[in-house]
């Protein structure tokens, strides 16, 4: 292990947006998430650039944030180029599998395709796409007692036995 300071958890994850209504419009009115904080700039304070935009912030249950960044150029963001679709997204928790069902059926009476719920053994989630692209599960835990703490003893084994088959090398014990 390291002498890192410890991180206490997500504070808030940015993506850029298309249009900031629209994003407000699904995140607040339909996924249910309040719009807590909006800030407009003409300079990013982290670079100096001199580039306007609008900075909003949907606060989760458990107090961190998704976020969004409007560049007013009416652009939808471009997904990557080399990584499927299905790999990078957002995972939002709920309290139970029926609240997943729930969102579920939400998400449909607006219009809003999702995939059946999904099984991960450990969680049980449902995926579907914002007006940005974004994609992103909503997910209760269902895991059994002991699962976390096991998943834990095997990680590293486990990403050493990937990272051999990944470069063709026998994994060894």
């Amino acid at each position: 292990m390291t002498d890192a300071p410890p991180l206490k958890g997500l504070y808030h994850f940015a993506y850029p947006c298309r249009d900031a209504e629209e994003t407000r419009h699904f995140y607040e009115d339909i996924l249910g998430l309040p719009l807590v904080n909006c800030m407009m700039s003409e300079k990013v304070p982290s670079t100096g650039e001199e580039q306007p935009y609008v900075h909003f912030f949907f606060q989760l249950g458990d107090g961190s944030y998704i976020a969004f960044f409007d560049l007013g150029g009416d652009e939808k963001p471009a997904p990557s180029p080399n990584t499927p679709e299905w790999v990078q997204h957002f995972a939002i928790e709920t309290d139970s599998v029926d609240d997943v069902e729930a969102m579920r059926q939400r998400l449909a009476d607006h219009g809003i395709k999702t995939t059946p719920l999904v099984d991960h053994e450990f969680v049980r989630s449902i995926y579907f796409f914002d007006p940005n692209g974004l994609r992103l599960e909503v997910a209760a835990r269902t895991e059994a007692p002991g699962f976390l703490e096991a998943a834990a003893s095997e990680a590293h084994g486990v990403l050493k036995a990937w990272n051999a088959r990944k470069h063709g090398a026998p994994a060894a014990g």
